[in-house]
């Protein structure tokens, strides 16, 4: 679905919070949930600047962090968008993020993303996740299998399932705690 676990949400804000990313990209941006989350917790100073009676929101040329994102389906799309991304690319992440230089982005992430691609496409998207973050790639995927079948929007279809061990063997070796899902950080040194 567009957003994701409520239960993990303190874990991964707080994950980027402590690494202070200059770059960011979220990979499936559903509706927006985490460019926002981010904007709002990442900017070296609020959002709004008080001005006695008034606030207002810091133009996105104040903005200190670049936050883009890619939405492979483009109903998804909100205000919440234009309000906190830089940019938003829409397509196929399995063919967009290929177009993307070597360490693009010091922080990737990839928000209950993985369970959408077969095992196959999912070792792909990671390699290519890993290749343009200069810093750490956190993705996060549920522990158990749940069907979905969407028929307005097959890329919500979940296709694979993945263990700790599948995600270590592949650089994912830190694991954050979260009860119903996996979220597990590859870093570079």
């Amino acid at each position: 679905m567009p957003f994701s676990q409520s239960s993990q949400i303190s874990t991964i804000v707080g994950y980027a919070q402590q690494l202070q990313p200059g770059s960011v990209l979220d990979v499936g941006t559903g509706m927006g949930q985490y460019g926002f989350l981010l904007r709002t917790n990442l900017e070296n100073v609020n959002l709004f600047d008080i001005d006695g009676s008034s606030a207002r929101q810091r133009h996105r040329s104040q903005w200190a962090v670049r936050i883009d994102g890619i939405e492979g389906y483009a109903t998804y799309l909100t205000p919440v968008h234009e309000y906190a991304y830089n940019q938003v690319l829409v397509g196929n992440a399995l063919d967009l993020l290929p177009t993307l230089a070597d360490r693009a982005y010091e922080l990737v992430l990839a928000i209950d993303i993985l369970e959408h691609l077969s095992t196959d496409d999912g070792k792909a998207f990671l390699a290519h996740c890993t290749r343009i973050a200069s810093r750490a790639v956190l993705v996060s995927t549920p522990k158990v299998f749940v069907p979905q079948d969407v028929p307005a929007n097959p890329l919500e279809d979940h296709r694979s399932v993945w263990t700790e061990r599948e995600l270590q063997d592949l650089g994912f070796t830190s694991t954050l705690p979260n009860d119903e899902s996996w979220v597990v950080v590859h870093s570079r040194p």
